[in-house]
């Protein structure tokens, strides 16, 4: 349930095309919905403008599905992350809308609502290894409303690869960006723009890189201030935080 979801609600009401008993029943899994094993979050929409998000490593294919089923039967558009092809079959079977994004590992429903994006986002990889943190962080936003530019490929190895995308970072109004190895790229990008640059560190390295321990204390410690920082691998959690911050800056700009 969103904002424009429950107005369409009451305008039914007002103009008799539905009944206050038949509003009440649409309403009554306000503001969330007990399926046992699960408490959905309905009114999350309502509260922050964006929707809850399923979480799928550690459940079950079936419970993935169901929560699925009963947040897309609300209206709005649902998420569900590192799932794989066996989640997204079961899912598919009861909301053939679904997709699959499979470099990201998330399914993904879009409902009738648009989020406004108040600019555009710019998600960057290190590497290609780092690109499935890059996608999920992709994916993600595009899902939440955004509008994304991906420039993959543009490590601290070689920095001309990275500078023959400044029209990309000038346009930005908050870069992600995913790295492994050491962790550099965010420090490096947090210097050439102006915008909040969010840092996703990942497990990709060798030995020493501790499965993304290096590169997350490297961004933790980085001396570009507007660079933060999200945890090893956290695609989602860096689109996210994205999103609220684009969505203050529509917001801002509609007072």
């Amino acid at each position: 349930m969103n904002r424009q979801t429950l107005l369409d609600l009451l305008e039914r009401v007002r103009s008799l095309n539905i009944s206050p008993e038949q509003a009440a029943e649409k309403l009554r899994n306000l503001p969330f919905e007990d399926a046992e094993f699960a408490k959905i979050d309905h009114h999350r929409t309502l509260r922050t403008g964006l929707p809850e998000v399923i979480y799928s490593a550690g459940k079950t294919p079936a419970q993935v599905s169901e929560i699925f089923l009963r947040m897309t039967q609300m209206g709005t558009s649902v998420l569900a992350t590192r799932a794989n092809e066996v989640v997204f079959a079961q899912v598919k079977a009861l909301v053939p809308e679904a997709h699959y994004y499979e470099q990201a590992k998330i399914v993904a429903y879009r409902g009738g609502e648009r989020t406004s994006n108040g600019g555009p986002l710019a998600v960057l990889s290190a590497g290609t290894s780092d690109q499935p943190a890059a996608e999920e962080a992709a994916v993600a936003a595009e899902c939440l409303g955004a509008e994304v530019e991906r420039v993959f490929d543009v490590g601290v190895a070689g920095l001309h690869r990275l500078l023959a995308h400044r029209d990309v970072l000038d346009r930005a109004r908050v870069v992600i960006v995913c790295a492994g190895m050491e962790g550099a790229l965010p420090s490096v990008v947090g210097g050439l723009v102006g915008a909040p640059v969010i840092a996703v560190p990942t497990s990709v390295g060798y030995g020493t890189s501790f499965g993304g321990l290096t590169a997350l204390l490297g961004m933790l410690n980085s001396c570009s201030p507007n660079v933060t920082t999200v945890n090893i691998d956290n695609g989602f959690g860096a689109a996210y935080v994205a999103c609220s911050m684009l969505r203050q800056i529509q917001l801002g700009k509609s007072k």
